[in-house]
């Protein structure tokens, strides 16, 4: 029978889709929160909710007791964990049943088994399924993991063992300084899935990352839905996915999706898993186990036509596995991008921060925890939301979903949006010739080598802010008819002599003078040394009409405080505008100053006051959004100041340590 009532131990989009699929089978939802969630979206998705804790996963999302007190206390009769968290493991889902409730995903023998990766390749390896040259058993000790590295062939590849999420992962190239890459990868390990253990493996260059989605019914019925391809990744992390594969050979597929059945009978695999491959040319080996449902499941939800978090419902309820294998078929093909709130023009550096502004496009599938007036946290992954294009053919599904990105707002924060479209149409992801290394290769430091102040984004937010504080109908020099203030003008083409704004991006501002406003509302602005005639014609909310030169675009623009919010086509931008008397009169910024890149908990000091530093060197490491970030010197010099220690909470930007040149 169904369950009447299940509480979902969660947060963000997957909270939000699980409680979808319950609805409309007419199961009740109730969930928990941290004290950082209150005013999440899912809180409100899932309709009653508990707050358990801080803020940090380790204070809220990962106390298991508190998650199963609970669901008992708002008469939940199982437990979905999602992915990540506490999803796999064992000793949770144990728990779970302990307390007279049900555990919506395999049994803890099996997580057991599976969700340990030195383990799941036991299973495999006695499924007759090939695997991955490396290590037995995982391991904690770092100079134990250091002795067997020096025996392989490199690179390897580190991974957590308790986990996946391109977390705790580090590719091993050189011998140098390899604990401390160990230790890193152990740490963030730890800080992502409370399990420090690493695994080692060979790792393999220039593979197809493929999955084969299975599910059981714990009695030995276990069915495939089909494979996924999800070789476009950065980090270790899948970026865009898409199913059914395209390039691969209907033998290898229909093989690799024999040995994911195989391994799922020998287990008696109950609920829905992900066995997970890597291809190179026509061999593959076994990669690991994800013993719960994949972020990115809804691609195979839209060429099967199946819902995926329905049949885990259904058969944690005891239930017969809804669907045989000769019913699953495909139609179709889909495609996902994950948007991700971070810097591309920073390394990719997560972005924190309020949102401003957030609206998603129609005629795709979309995915979200977020919406409008939310804070993205740096507690938890900056994955904003999925959209997930449908087509009859690869081509047209590509094509939806390069149009779906431009249709998306989200402003307050720095995201990946226009790395994902530029990413759409490199010629190998039109012909399917990628591999795991592509985006590495490929797109090295990718916008790393531009300047950071974009000139078309600057001139769209001093207009926007000319807008705003010179508004018509107001009283005093700044008010006249054209909207430009008075001013004495240094040429022809009307620009003032002197500046009345500054805008900037990170480190880099520039001064801005204007024209006067044409009669046709064009507006020369100068930024620095350059000029731009543009006008902005409102089209309701956040969206303009861009009219800049000869061309026009449709833009976003979106204002908070000191701070305008700009998305192109290009990509998103983040300027700070400030009147230019303010600006000049402000002190400048003593050098040497080492500042945190976002708002994180600090992990390491590896530096104290006198201490020597090469430029490069990692003075300190923080913890934010799963990730380890090192903030590092810039030039050869002396310690002079720490300003933090280790287990503080630092916000960005705060001044962490100070380094004198010398």
């Amino acid at each position: 029978m169904m369950f009447r009532k299940i509480l979902i131990a969660n947060r963000g989009e997957i909270a939000c889709r699980i409680a979808r699929t319950c609805h409309r089978l007419g199961v009740a939802t109730c969930g928990v929160h941290s004290a950082a969630d209150r005013d999440a979206l899912h809180v409100r998705a899932v309709g009653e909710s508990i707050e358990i804790g801080g803020a940090a996963a380790a204070d809220s999302y990962l106390k298991g007791d508190a998650i199963i007190a609970a669901a008992l206390q708002l008469g939940a009769q199982a437990i979905h964990p999602g992915f990540g968290f506490l999803a796999e493991n064992a000793a949770f889902a144990r728990a779970v049943e302990a307390a007279g409730l049900v555990f919506i995903g395999p049994a803890p023998e099996t997580i057991e088994r599976l969700g340990d990766k030195a383990a799941a390749k036991d299973e495999a390896r006695a499924a007759g399924i090939p695997i991955v040259p490396g290590s037995e058993t995982p391991s904690a000790a770092a100079g134990e993991l250091a002795r067997l590295i020096q025996t392989l062939r490199l690179p390897v590849l580190l991974k957590a063992a308790a986990g996946g999420g391109g977390k705790g992962m580090r590719i091993v190239t050189s011998l140098d300084g390899l604990e401390a890459e160990i230790e890193s990868a152990m740490r963030e390990a730890r800080n992502a899935f409370g399990d420090p253990r690493l695994i080692v493996e060979q790792f393999i260059e220039h593979g197809r990352h493929i999955e084969i989605q299975i599910a059981g019914d714990g009695r030995g019925t276990v069915a495939h839905l089909f494979e996924r391809e999800c070789s476009l990744q950065r980090r270790h992390q899948k970026i865009i996915e898409e199913a059914p594969a395209a390039n691969l050979a209907a033998a290898l597929r229909d093989q690799m999706a024999a040995d994911a059945v195989r391994l799922g009978e020998r287990l008696r695999y109950r609920g829905v898993g992900t066995v997970e491959f890597i291809v190179q040319g026509d061999t593959y080996y076994f990669l690991e186990v994800n013993p719960r449902l994949q972020v990115e499941h809804p691609v195979t939800e839209m060429v099967t036509g199946l819902d995926i978090v329905e049949i885990m419902l259904r058969v944690s309820a005891g239930e017969p596995l809804p669907v045989c294998q000769q019913e699953v078929t495909l139609r179709g093909h889909a495609v996902e991008a994950r948007i991700y709130a971070e810097d591309p023009a920073q390394d990719f550096m997560p972005s924190t921060g309020p949102l401003v502004h957030v609206e998603m496009p129609q005629g795709v599938r979309v995915e979200t925890g977020i919406e409008t007036g939310m804070e993205v946290t740096p507690y938890y992954d900056p994955m904003l939301a999925k959209l997930i294009a449908w087509a009859e053919t690869r081509e047209e599904a590509l094509d939806r979903l390069a149009l779906a990105l431009d249709e998306v707002s989200v402003l307050g924060v720095q995201n990946n949006i226009a790395f994902l479209k530029l990413l759409l149409g490199l010629p190998e992801t039109r012909a399917a010739t990628f591999h795991t290394r592509l985006i590495d290769e490929r797109m090295p430091g990718w916008r790393l080598d531009q300047p950071e102040l974009d000139l078309t984004a600057a001139a769209l937010a001093a207009y926007s802010w000319l807008l705003g504080e010179r508004a018509p109908g107001g009283q005093g020099i700044w008010s006249d008819p054209a909207m430009t203030g008075w001013h004495m003008s240094e040429g022809g083409d009307g620009l003032a002599c002197f500046p009345a704004m500054e805008v900037g991006c990170g480190t880099i501002s520039a001064p801005v003078s204007f024209s006067p406003l044409g009669p046709d509302g064009m507006l020369l602005t100068k930024i620095g040394e350059d000029k731009v005639s543009l006008a902005l014609q409102p089209l309701g909310g956040d969206r303009y009409l861009a009219i800049i030169g000869t061309r026009r675009e449709v833009v976003r623009i979106a204002r908070a405080g000191g701070s305008i919010y700009v998305q192109t086509r290009e990509g998103s931008h983040a300027l700070t505008v400030k009147p230019y008397l303010s600006f000049a009169g402000a002190a400048s910024e003593a050098s040497g100053q080492l500042r945190a890149p976002m708002m994180g908990m600090i992990l390491a000091v590896n530096y104290a006051v006198g201490d020597r530093v090469e430029a490069g060197s990692t003075v300190v490491a923080l913890e934010s959004m799963k990730m380890e970030l090192r903030v590092k010197a810039e030039m050869d010099g002396i310690v002079t100041q720490i300003h933090c220690q280790v287990g503080e909470t630092v916000e960005r930007n705060t001044v962490v340590a100070v380094i004198e040149a010398g």
